[in-house]
């Protein structure tokens, strides 16, 4: 048989399992074509049986299976000798011709060749048989031998491979002791939050064989420890492990009031020092624990946690290797409240300079500003919007190339000359951004920068728009359609470098309910994506957000398309134009307007806001409008949500009052509920009974489409509410609410 070593090498190259090889089958194939026999095999011989990594023409289940009893194959002979075996009829010899593979695989003939491993061991063979008897010429066995030596070449080649890599692991440990302080200080260097040096430890407790490693923190009091989370300690910890103080019996607190290493061998040398935290641990998970005091200067500022599931000994390598470990977690987290600090202070700063968003009239706005959180440097992106009179005003955005303080000051200076000239020089925003480039080259603060400055005119179908690109990444828009447009009129060249250069306007428009979107390249730039791709990832997640509010609408994007990881600043700014009344109601002649609502959730938002944006137009106070907005959105989503279309949202503004309706075609009635306090719903009705003046229900049916009074309220619905009332076809009803204007 082969010798062990020789096996255990076999197995540890994966060439004594029992599965199919392409380069050994590969070599079954050339013998059966080369010598034109049936079957041929490329043999491994183990103690107990044979595998088959090579194998064509053997009968099931062993071709299948490629494993054979020694009973089955005469590769046994080859491999124990060492040298060929050749027969023409296996029946006629002796020891042959009691095996089962005559009978059971069909070996009559037969014809094998021995291959060896590296240490000229045979360890198998190459073979080729016949299931009759057959005369071997000198040239098949030439061509078996040859094949056989190739087969040797193969096996020796996987070997060795297979040792290579063993030896390379062996090298690989060895050599990580010696590593492990650059792997830490490479480990720890890039660590921007304490959550980021508390998951690096977790790596560096693994590289160093431990099972568990935690960072507990000190409170600003100095009075308590909390661990940044329960997630790399020891399973089966309670969450009461989490926190405590510093008089506690716990390992962690007793490291921390010595503010020296403390270590313990295995579990039961814990339970005997600190019998009440052993109480709340398992004794079958950890044995070895050791808490590591982390000191900056003479200020303690946590601990760290390590634990083993082994019982371990502690020696002065050891507690080199882990107080080496506290000392760089020291120092990461000195680095990280640095970090922080002047983070902190830069964004503040910058968002000091960036201005509350005025009052558009007939239109909505909103801005939001992430900062870096991976720097702890601030940006020049900024924004700005100053309202010329009741009928124009200038959206402002802008990038000032580089990421630090003199990037903020010179933003800061860039951003209060357009303020000014957009105010004091009644000009379109083409000649605005040339007297910045001016005054820019002019006043020696030779910043360069993107921007965008846009002028929306307003008229009674909306605003015409005028803008200039310095460039800047184009503006979009939005449609009420849900349809997204980009405004990519060719920018012009960037602040800074030409102040001489021409500078082009380009118009648009902005109907009713269209939405313009600026935004610095923080939004949409991103290493290894295409500015194209991204773009349209940015088309795609705003039209999605068609129903979204105009001041959620600039973070919903900044969540979808950057997340929490904002390697670089960004800034959004929104503007939606509100729909209006045609005219102003007056005495005696109320505004009556509708709305066809689609049977869907997703036109609850756009309807919501359509109903504001005309109350806004008629000068309702914001008062009236929130209950208004809180009562329809009642309205349209237990219509859309539990009835049938058509949909219509309906609108009566009088001097006095204010009346909404929303139509549907259910005849079903709304009814006074009792929700549990768990249910999300069943609470619209409680709503109008206690937010609005008057509510009531109008039942319409097929013949005559009337009016009846809703048996819901006892308020009719008033000659008010019956004008300008359109036929329709099929049952339905109208839900109502009235509030008074004045509150």
């Amino acid at each position: 048989m082969t010798e062990a070593q020789a096996i255990h090498e076999l197995l540890q190259a994966g060439l004594a399992t029992p599965t199919a090889d392409e380069s050994f089958d590969r070599f079954a194939r050339l013998v059966r074509r080369q010598l034109g026999v049936p079957s041929a095999l490329v043999t491994i011989v183990l103690d107990d049986e044979a595998v088959l990594p090579g194998a064509l023409g053997l009968p099931e289940p062993y071709q299948s299976e490629r494993r054979t009893p020694l009973s089955h194959t005469f590769c046994q002979f080859v491999t124990t000798e060492g040298r060929p075996l050749v027969v023409e009829d296996a029946r006629e010899v002796p020891h042959l011709a009691s095996l089962r593979a005559v009978d059971d695989v069909g070996v009559v003939s037969y014809a094998g060749f021995p291959i060896f491993d590296p240490h000229g061991r045979a360890v198998g063979s190459l073979c080729a048989f016949d299931g009759k008897p057959r005369p071997w010429s000198d040239e098949d066995l030439a061509t078996l031998a040859d094949l056989a030596s190739a087969c040797t070449s193969e096996l020796r080649l996987r070997l060795a491979r297979a040792r290579a890599r063993r030896m390379q692991r062996v090298t690989l440990a060895a050599n990580r002791r010696s590593r492990l302080l650059l792997e830490l200080s490479e480990s720890f260097a890039a660590a921007t939050s304490v959550h980021d040096v508390a998951e690096r430890l977790a790596v560096v407790g693994a590289a160093i064989g431990a099972r568990y490693a935690g960072l507990a923190m000190l409170d600003p009091a100095g009075k308590r420890l909390e661990f940044t989370t329960l997630d790399h300690l020891e399973p089966g910890a309670p969450a009461s492990f989490r926190r405590m103080r510093l008089d506690a019996p716990r390992g962690t607190a007793l490291a921390a009031r010595t503010r020296e290493p403390v270590f313990f061998r295995d579990h039961a040398q814990y339970t005997r020092e600190l019998p009440e935290a052993a109480e709340l641990l398992s004794p079958d998970g950890v044995q070895a624990r050791s808490f590591l005091p982390v000191v900056s200067g003479s200020r303690l500022l946590g601990v760290v946690a390590l634990a083993w599931d082994s019982a371990r000994d502690f020696d002065d390598d050891a507690v080199k290797i882990e107080t080496t470990i506290a000392s760089y977690v020291a120092h990461a987290l000195d680095r990280v409240r640095l970090l922080e600090e002047r983070h902190r202070v830069a964004t503040t700063l910058q968002a000091a300079m960036l201005t509350e968003l005025p009052p558009v009239r007939s239109a909505e706005l909103a801005a939001t500003y992430a900062s870096a959180t991976r720097t702890d440097q601030v940006g020049g992106d900024w924004y700005d919007a100053v309202v010329l009179d009741d009928d124009a005003c200038v959206l402002m955005i802008g990038d000032v190339t580089g990421h630090d303080m003199g990037a903020a000051a010179q933003m800061g200076q860039l951003r209060s000359m357009l303020r000014t000239f957009a105010w004091c020089q009644d000009e379109p925003p083409a000649t605005l951004l040339r007297l910045l480039d001016r005054a820019n080259r002019g006043l020696a603060l030779h910043a360069s920068a993107t921007a965008v400055v846009v002028r929306l005119d307003r008229t009674s179908q909306g605003f015409d728009l005028t803008w200039s690109n310095a460039g800047h990444p184009s503006p979009v828009v939005l449609r009420a359609d849900g349809t997204v447009e980009t405004l990519d009129a060719p920018p012009d060249i960037m602040l800074g470098v030409l102040p001489s250069s021409a500078r082009r306007d380009h118009r648009a428009r902005l109907m009713p309910g269209d939405t313009l979107l600026l935004f610095t390249d923080g939004l949409v730039e991103r290493r290894g994506t295409p500015y194209q791709e991204r773009l349209a990832g940015l088309k795609s997640a705003l039209a999605e957000h068609l129903g979204t509010a105009t001041s959620a609408l600039p973070e919903a994007l900044v969540r979808r398309l950057v997340g929490n990881e904002v390697r670089d600043d960004v800034v959004v700014l929104a503007l939606r134009v509100r729909h209006s009344a045609p005219r102003t109601p007056r005495p005696g002649r109320p505004t009556l307007l509708r709305r066809d609502v689609e049977h869907t959730s997703v036109a609850i938002g756009p309807a919501r806001r359509w109903v504001d944006d005309v109350l806004e137009s008629c000068d309702v106070s914001p008062s009236v409008r929130r209950v208004a907005m809180l009562l329809t959105s009642e309205l349209l989503t237990n219509a859309v949500q539990h009835a049938v279309g058509p949909v219509e949202a309906q609108l009566e503004i009088s001097h006095r009052t204010i009346r909404v309706g929303v139509r549907d075609g259910s005849p079903e009635l709304p009814y006074l509920r009792t929700p549990g306090p768990h249910e999300t719903g069943g609470r619209g009705v409680q709503f109008l009974e206690r937010c609005a003046s008057h509510w009531g229900v109008d039942v319409h049916d097929a013949a005559t489409d009337g009016a009846t009074d809703g048996t819901v309220s006892a308020e009719p619905a008033g000659a008010a509410g019956a004008a300008g009332r359109r036929e329709y076809a099929g049952t339905g009803k109208t839900v109502w609410f009235e509030l008074e204007v004045d509150g």
